[in-house]
């Protein structure tokens, strides 16, 4: 599928454009190379640009999410407002406890704060009882309880307005105190200094914690950034190393094929050295059996019997050899000949017979 004029002008704008398409999807694995073999796919990524942003959400329901977490961010802080609010009276009374237990506190100071526990338990019953509020929704009621019955527990209405007078003034001084605190653990060079400076530069403490929020982002979205970048680079390094283990099994393999021939040809003449030496070996031990076994005159007689026996041999084998050419001469003449050989043969055994019984008859005359 061949791309349009748009794409080709879309394309002709050097490298620029790949690295827009690969910032516009970080989280997608990419690289240069594939954007350049798929040019239309390059740019259905650069026409989704326009509709998504780098999440891959679409613009209509990015819009709707930043509502929906405005609305949530509302409705926190409101939650944190009511929470904070609740804790610090909570802390004032934990510490109005340690007070009260390492020293002796003034009775209307005690009573305070008897005052605004029960108050906060009451609260708190009145909440677990009636969800309603925060739910939506009814609820059975514990043990048979009502508010109404928690409220019966309210201390008097005279000690709640004092306790509410003085509320805003000994919360207000408990925070300025946590306030304080607090810069001092951000800062511990500014604890010596004095209080309205102290105050001073916590109405900044806000904006330079939002600056190191802020700073601590950038970082994260740089490492994140280094992270897909190491990633890319730890995929190329995988293939590039992958194509060296080849290259390196490629040429190991050669090397072997080569050593391996010229350690058969090595190991070839060490066997035949060691047969030769063996036979050399094997002839040794014959001439030292024969030296133990026989002397040198009995070695001589051995000799010259063998060699007699030897020329007894050849001339046997060549009488044989020409009595089996005389035979061979008879056997082509047929069988006429044969009986007729078969018929001299009996009358040399006549003639034999006759013969030695003449000579035994001579001899028995001449007795």
């Amino acid at each position: 599928m061949s791309g349009g004029p748009e794409t080709h002008v879309l394309l002709g704008k050097s490298d620029s454009i790949h690295q827009q398409v690969l910032a516009s999807f970080p989280l997608c694995d990419l690289t240069e190379g594939d954007l350049t073999q798929n040019p239309q796919f390059c740019k259905l990524l650069v026409s989704l640009t326009q509709h998504v942003d780098k999440t891959g959400l679409s613009v209509q329901l990015k819009t709707e999410l930043d509502k929906a977490e405005q609305k949530l961010q509302s409705q926190r802080r409101q939650w944190l407002r009511c929470e904070s609010l609740s804790r610090g009276l909570q802390e004032m009374i934990q510490d109005h406890c340690v007070r009260k237990h390492h020293g002796t506190v003034p009775p209307d100071q005690n009573m305070f704060y008897e005052t605004m526990e029960k108050c906060l338990l009451v609260a708190q019953c009145v909440r677990q009882l009636d969800p309603s509020n925060t739910t939506n929704q009814d609820q059975p009621s514990v043990l048979g309880l009502t508010p109404q019955h928690v409220m019966e527990l309210m201390p008097s209405e005279k000690n709640v307005q004092r306790m509410k007078q003085g509320v805003p003034r000994q919360l207000e001084t408990h925070l300025r105190e946590k306030c304080l605190s607090l810069l001092s653990y951000y800062q511990p060079e500014w604890e010596n200094e004095s209080e309205g400076l102290k105050t001073i530069k916590f109405s900044h403490l806000s904006a330079l914690l939002g600056e190191e929020k802020k700073k601590a982002e950038s970082l994260k979205e740089i490492c994140r950034e280094n992270a897909v970048l190491l990633q890319r680079q730890t995929q190329l390094y995988l293939l590039e190393l992958i194509k060296c283990i080849q290259l390196l099994q490629t040429f190991i393999l050669d090397h072997r094929l080569k050593i391996q021939t010229d350690l058969e040809g090595k190991k070839l003449d060490y066997f035949e050295g060691k047969c030769e030496l063996v036979l050399q070996k094997i002839k040794t031990e014959m001439v030292e059996v024969q030296l133990d076994t026989y002397t040198s005159d009995a070695i001589r007689v051995h000799r010259k019997i063998r060699d007699t026996l030897e020329a007894e041999l050849k001339a046997s084998k060549e009488e044989k050899q020409a009595v089996e050419l005389k035979l061979s001469s008879f056997e082509l003449l047929g069988k006429e000949f044969e009986a007729l050989a078969d018929m001299y043969c009996r009358l040399r055994q006549e003639i034999e017979t006759k013969n030695w019984a003449l000579k035994e008859l001579t001899q028995y005359n001449e007795k």
